[in-house]
């Protein structure tokens, strides 16, 4: 096989690490009128979500239009989806505020310095996470903690905007019943102008979405509002507008380096990484499936890492691909990459000759825009699905959830995870174990709870162990045995099939090897099946072969059987077990 020339592999290596050069070099004439339309409706789409994101997260909402310019150039060069639309998101938005709050005034200009701070390290720890192909971690994140955080962060953005709709005045609580109570019990101060402006644009901004998704109901709505203010001088009513808008492509600048806000930010910075990508990957994996394409997930860590460093150098906050503008840029036709560098394009353009246009723009708009976008993100059904699959996963789902909505946003995602491992320690600490019985027809053991009909033998007792053996499960397989021989006084061999058995530690062989010298004066004797060579080879140098007997091992349970000089087919059928100990012990 000929050598491929140095110039070939630098190239593959250069294009591993730039995907945007694989589809620049064969970009198709027949892809850019996808490109393009997706472009413009994403980019009609991102300008008011963007500045309303941005108000969200106690920025100045041009900070929004910032944040969708350099990340979504920096995203189209090194990300591995072709239709992943990257800016400012509602989940990532909420962190953000959270987060920073307690170090300065939402909306000052220190605030403001900490949000590039945040996006400086979230990019950093993202960026090295993708480095060091350390994408795999988010796995700890399960799919029911995510739901549950989500669903509670949906609920708590949806309240924090009760001010903008209303002009009711509410505290910047991070717990829901906070806000609810301050909500109620300043509802005299309702001003009926802008709440009239708010549910309007919640009303057309649903009925619009019902529509047609492609319809750019964000911009209508911003249209009609802003010209309505202007027209009848609702400003001066009391409506909240948005003001002066600041013209202009944002300075490039280094963001400030504080140690005690370096401190302050790390955990924030870890909860928007990794709840940001998983946000993207998500996305970017379904549309990859769809189209057939791969996606990367070290190379899209890189790529939002290297984004979120763009967004602290030219003004922005933290970004992450979004569901719905991604939804919308690949619903649209976008092709490639130079969808979202259109996209970036018109909002530069939108910068540099239109900010005068959003001074009239009433806040109202801007909170109608963030509540239907998150509305949708408060999905009751996932937890119905795992209540039904699963009940510890919807136990799981519940805590994230309550923890969300009465801790914080923070504190809420770290309680889930905290339960998630919990369990998951307590699952592997109790491995399940079933007593094999023999189908004479079928010719295979099976679990005697779920085949009542299966065969045992009062001289063998055969347990298969489903979980690889360490330290915290030895002690529960231990009783797990005592218990077997508890219950079958006669019988004299154990038979342990270990087929689903992928590893041992040496407390779980020292834990076994003890268990076998003390039934050996009672003439108990062990015989082992199905072991994989790997545990084979631990057992052998720990020493097994000779304190123990190198006859123990066998390749099936039919052959420790023989071994014992059991007639496989000389068994008797197994005690029925009720119907609710068999749903109890079986996973």
């Amino acid at each position: 096989m000929a050598e491929q020339p140095l110039a070939t592999i630098e190239s593959n290596r250069l294009t591993r690490y730039i995907p945007a050069l694989s589809w620049l070099r064969s970009y198709q004439r027949a892809d850019l009128s996808g490109d393009l339309t997706a472009g413009v409706i994403v980019a009609v789409m991102l300008i008011p979500q963007g500045m309303a994101y941005a108000a969200l997260a106690g920025l100045p909402p041009v900070v929004g239009l910032y944040a969708s310019t350099v990340p979504l150039l920096l995203y189209a060069l090194f990300g591995s989806s072709r239709q992943l639309a990257v800016g400012p998101v509602a989940i990532v938005s909420l962190l953000t505020l959270s987060g920073i709050q307690q170090l300065a005034e939402p909306g000052s200009a220190e605030f403001v310095g900490y949000a590039l701070l945040l996006a400086l390290l979230v990019g950093v720890v993202q960026l090295g996470l993708g480095l060091i192909r350390g994408g795999a971690v988010v796995k700890f994140l399960s799919h029911a903690v995510i739901s549950g955080f989500t669903s509670a962060a949906a609920i708590i953005i949806g309240l924090s905007q009760i001010k903008n709709i209303s002009g009711i005045e509410i505290g910047r609580h991070e717990n829901a019943f906070l806000l609810i109570a301050d909500a109620v019990s300043n509802a005299g101060e309702t001003h009926a102008l802008t709440l009239a402006i708010g549910l309007i644009s919640i009303v057309a901004l649903v009925g619009l979405r019902r529509v047609s998704r492609r319809l750019p109901g964000a911009l209508f709505v911003v249209a009609a509002a802003t010209a309505a203010v202007y027209f009848f001088g609702l400003n001066g009513h009391g409506v909240s507008i948005v003001g002066d808008v600041p013209s202009g492509l944002p300075t490039p600048t280094v963001p400030g380096l504080d140690v005690d806000a370096l401190r302050a930010l790390v955990p924030v910075a870890l909860t928007v990484s990794f709840v940001g990508y998983m946000e993207s990957i998500a996305v970017a994996q379904s549309i990859a499936a769809r189209e057939k394409q791969r996606v990367g997930p070290n190379q899209e860590m890189r790529a939002l890492g290297i984004a979120n460093i763009g967004a602290a150098f030219f003004g922005g906050y933290p970004v992450t691909g979004g569901f719905s503008r991604s939804a919308v840029n690949y619903q649209a036709g976008a092709r490639t990459g130079l969808a979202s560098i259109i996209t970036a394009g018109l909002i530069i353009v939108t910068l540099l000759l239109f900010t005068d246009l959003f001074y009239y723009l009433p806040r109202a708009v801007l909170g109608a825009i963030v509540v239907v976008a998150v509305a949708g993100l408060v999905d009751w059904q996932e937890l119905v699905h795992l209540y039904r699959v699963r009940r510890t996963d919807a136990a799981t789902l519940v805590i994230t959830f309550a923890a969300t909505l009465t801790l914080g946003v923070e504190r809420g995602i770290l309680a889930g995870i905290a339960v998630s491992l919990l369990i998951f320690i307590w699952r592997s600490a109790h491995p399940h174990t079933a007593e094999m019985g023999y189908l004479p027809e079928e010719n295979v053991f099976r679990n005697v709870l779920r085949y009542p009909d299966a065969r045992t033998y009062p001289q063998a007792v055969i347990l298969r162990i489903d979980e690889s053996l360490y330290f915290a499960n030895s002690g529960f397989l231990e009783d797990r045995i005592r218990e077997a021989l508890h219950n079958r006084p006669e019988a004299r061999w154990v038979i342990l099939d270990f087929w689903a058995v992928n590893d041992v530690d040496a407390v779980a062989l020292e834990t076994l090897e003890e268990l076998m010298a003390q039934y050996r004066p009672t003439g108990h004797r062990f015989l082992f099946a199905g072991v994989k060579g790997p545990v084979r080879d631990l057992m052998l140098r720990a020493g097994w072969g000779d304190t123990v007997g190198a006859d123990m091992w066998h390749l099936s349970v039919q052959h420790a059987l023989a071994a014992a000089g059991v007639d496989v087919r000389a068994g008797q059928p197994a005690a029925p077990a009720p119907r609710e100990s068999a749903e109890a012990l079986v996973p």
